[in-house]
């Protein structure tokens, strides 16, 4: 929605006061003073939050009710994580009131959008393509999904600026608009708790080139079927990558940091939007070289008493996790997962591990749980349940052999025990460490 649009509202509803949330009720307080501002989000403890914001009209609606308050409203702006199957968001869309961060920007922003979404890696991803580009002095920022919002760098861009937008498949859902370059990954079933069906999970995914145009790119991941059913309805220029580095040799580059063997996928889609804008090849070795990957994402932890320690964190589905074993290979002893079920087949997950090196396996609920019942009695394991990492950490040390590797790599959200996968991986490290020197 175009800000020229926003201003003829009277009454805004920001639904939703997470990260997301908070920074769309800043910007748009600041650039509309006048307008009635409107707060709805279940948990009534977001007031506390909200009462150093300057915003003169702004008004509570908190708890069970609080979706009711959309009626009163003349624009409602939903954050992502809030899903439209509730009757009252479905209604606010038929009637043209319910935008979002991601399209307000997409609407407004007057530079070039670099768009990355997928089931896996899109942080990763994003984050490489920015640093490619900016080591390459262009203009660029990025945000999204990777936890820094946006609304802040409409005041920034220009039309020769770039913005390099992590899209999760609740901010696409209902965007009209597709980016200049859109980089899709691998897609697996995800998020089941949220959507109907994993087809409506495909169908948002989608937006991120459906209205793309023939002076737009679509890099996409070729050996994914998903993905490739999206690329066949794309009017973009297409361009398929596959897990297989590509030869570096024009990039000038020998030799990689090792975890890239790992991300060859992420590497290879960020060198094709480098390729894409005639990126200076000095330059984009230098970014590659010098990346500092993410944490919590097979995160080496350390060696402690002869023992390697992995921190996955962010792997919150079964495909991540099957990732990350094979990752490991022969040495991975001891697997740490479980957390709070998003309705994914585990079946995949469970031939996996019953294939695997994994001799220790240290299950947290509520995924955790259905685990042990199906791997039970399958293979010898040593089986450990419990719902705190200090437990689960002290066992790892007790039962994993030196020289062998503990993994943890939930394959689920962490939503029922910590506050995030950030919060689960810190915790995971901090003990690791206070074990390991004990």
């Amino acid at each position: 929605m175009k800000l020229e649009e926003i201003k003829k509202k009277k009454k805004i509803l920001i639904l939703g006061f997470g990260m997301e949330g908070k920074d769309s009720l800043n910007f748009l307080a600041k650039n509309f003073p006048e307008k009635i501002f409107g707060v709805a989000d279940i948990n009534e403890k977001v007031r506390r939050e909200g009462e150093n914001l300057k915003v003169k009209n702004l008004r509570w609606h908190l708890g069970k009710d609080y979706l009711k308050s959309l009626k009163d409203y003349d624009l409602v702006v939903k954050s992502p994580g809030i899903p439209f199957f509730f009757k009252e968001i479905r209604e606010a869309q038929k009637e043209g009131k319910l935008t979002s961060q991601t399209e307000i920007f997409f609407d407004n922003f007057q530079g070039k959008i670099i768009g990355v979404t997928g089931s896996k890696g899109k942080s990763t991803t994003t984050k490489l393509i920015y640093e490619i580009l900016k080591t390459c002095q262009f203009k660029v920022k990025m945000g999204g999904n990777i936890k820094k919002p946006v609304l802040d760098c409409l005041r920034w861009g220009d039309k020769n600026s770039f913005f390099v937008y992590e899209l999760s498949s609740h901010q696409l859902y209902n965007l009209k608009k597709s980016p200049h370059v859109a980089v899709l990954l691998d897609i697996f079933p995800e998020h089941l708790d949220y959507y109907k069906t994993f087809k409506e999970y495909l169908w948002a995914k989608a937006n991120i080139t459906r209205y793309q145009t023939k002076e737009d790119y679509l890099i996409f991941s070729k050996e994914n079927r998903f993905c490739q059913k999206i690329a066949q309805k794309s009017l973009a220029k297409k361009i398929g990558v596959t897990k297989k580095l590509v030869s570096l040799k024009d990039w000038g580059i020998k030799k990689i940091p090792p975890l890239f063997r790992f991300y060859s996928l992420n590497l290879n889609c960020a060198l094709a939007v480098a390729k894409i804008l005639a990126a200076k090849r000095e330059k984009v070795k230098k970014a590659i070289l010098n990346f500092k990957f993410l944490p919590h994402r097979l995160e080496f932890v350390g060696k402690f008493k002869s023992i390697e320690f992995y921190n996955d964190s962010a792997s919150t589905n079964p495909e991540a996790t099957i990732f990350a074993i094979d990752c490991l290979e022969r040495k991975l002893s001891t697997l740490i997962l479980g957390g709070l079920s998003k309705r994914l087949e585990e079946k995949r997950l469970v031939e996996k591990i019953l294939k695997s090196s994994v001799k220790n396996l240290i299950l947290f609920p509520e995924t955790g749980i259905s685990l042990f019942f199906k791997l039970f009695g399958k293979k010898k394991f040593r089986l450990f349940l419990t719902t705190k990492l200090k437990e689960a950490v002290e066992f790892a040390f007790e039962v994993t052999p030196k020289g062998k590797a503990v993994l943890f790599s939930p394959a689920a959200a962490s939503f029922n025990l910590f506050q995030n996968f950030q919060e689960r991986g810190d915790q995971f490290k901090k003990w690791v460490k206070f074990y390991g020197r004990k």
